[in-house]
């Protein structure tokens, strides 16, 4: 990684780094590892002390989640189970395994062996004609695009070790059988690989105000199904006021390089300016969901957004801000951020 910055043509002078890393480093009082992942090298970069410390980073939401309520996020199923009762729309759970019990809708099974899972999503296809592919996520630990399948209907008849695999990894563990979101058409049409999610960020202040600091739209760059950066995606900052995509998409440097995206690799569209469909409706959703769970006041949503509108897919406490802070153009320059870093650093003196 190092040698490829070097190498790279849009980088600052190595005088001027090792200048911006002593300042960040006198700043801060901590070594200013960000500064590479976050493109702080490049040229025109010069908002540096905006960008947050890794240090400050990972303590925010453990200061400010009570960590006795969090599993209702952890859990995929339990997720999908308590936010199921307040009328928002998340994509349906056809079926859920532990092990070789499975239960699908309202019938409970014993799947011995691959040709009985096979016919149960045999039977799943056929008996909800309307459900074009199921998306398939551990219960615990499928975050980052881990422990992710899709299956299609088609699949059945063509792609036979597929279903092998997922039958694989499924029968050992817990999983949740979703049916798949049927993107809009002008995501799709940006990048189809994937349901590309929007990331809001929700703060519950020290009133119960709910505040949303800010959103990015999450995308695979390749043919991965998932549009997790971890596994080559990259992540769109959305100007609020517009509800536009912003210029730049970023990804981890380990995986994608030090090149920074302007437009998407596979279908060639622009981000700048780009509308985002139902942003609106997607962040009120975010909000909605923030409110139902007040023992978790930094958390930040995945929203999927559907034919006819938002759909909520998941929503984490145990995250990094770290995309959100790169996709925004610096977390401590956001208003509502330095709110929510404040109520932490008053929660951690309090506790210490």
């Amino acid at each position: 990684m190092l040698l490829e910055i070097l190498r790279d043509p849009d980088r600052k002078s190595l005088a001027r780094i090792l200048y911006d890393n002593l300042d960040l480093l006198i700043c801060y009082r901590e070594i200013p590892v960000h500064y590479f992942s976050r493109y702080l090298f490049k040229k025109g970069m010069n908002n540096i002390r905006d960008y947050v410390p890794n240090g400050i980073a990972m303590k925010v939401a453990p200061a400010l989640n009570d960590a006795t309520v969090k599993h209702v996020l952890d859990n995929k199923l339990y997720f999908g189970l308590y936010y199921g009762q307040f009328g928002i729309k998340m994509p349906e759970i056809l079926i859920f395994n532990h092990r070789d019990h499975f239960v699908y809708r309202d019938r409970q099974l014993v799947i011995p062996d691959f040709d009985d899972f096979r016919k149960l999503i045999e039977d799943v296809f056929n008996e909800n004609p309307d459900c074009n592919g199921l998306f398939i996520k551990k219960t615990y630990s499928s975050s980052s695009g881990r422990n992710i399948y899709s299956l299609l209907p088609s699949d059945l008849e063509s792609n036979d070790k597929l279903i092998r695999d997922v039958y694989s990894g499924v029968k050992d563990s817990a999983f949740i059988f979703q049916e798949k979101v049927n993107q809009h058409p002008d995501l799709k049409r940006l990048s189809s690989a994937s349901l590309n999610t929007i990331r809001f960020d929700t703060f519950i202040d020290d009133d119960g105000q709910i505040e949303v600091i800010s959103g990015f739209l999450k995308m695979s760059t390749n043919e991965a199904v998932v549009d997790s950066v971890v596994t080559g995606g990259c992540g769109v900052g959305i100007d609020a006021a517009t509800g536009t995509l912003k210029r730049n998409g970023y990804s981890k440097i380990k995986i994608s390089g030090v090149g920074v995206l302007t437009e998407h690799p596979l279908s060639g569209i622009s981000f700048e300016g780009f509308p985002v469909p139902y942003y609106r409706e997607a962040r009120e959703m975010a909000a909605k969901a923030a409110s139902f769970m007040p023992g978790l006041r930094l958390v930040g949503w995945d929203i999927g957004i559907g034919e006819t509108g938002p759909v909520l897919i998941e929503g984490n406490s145990d995250y990094g801000i770290n995309s959100n802070d790169m996709a925004y153009g610096g977390y401590m320059s956001n208003d509502i951020f330095r709110k929510a870093l404040s109520a932490a650093l008053k929660r951690q003196k309090r506790r210490a």
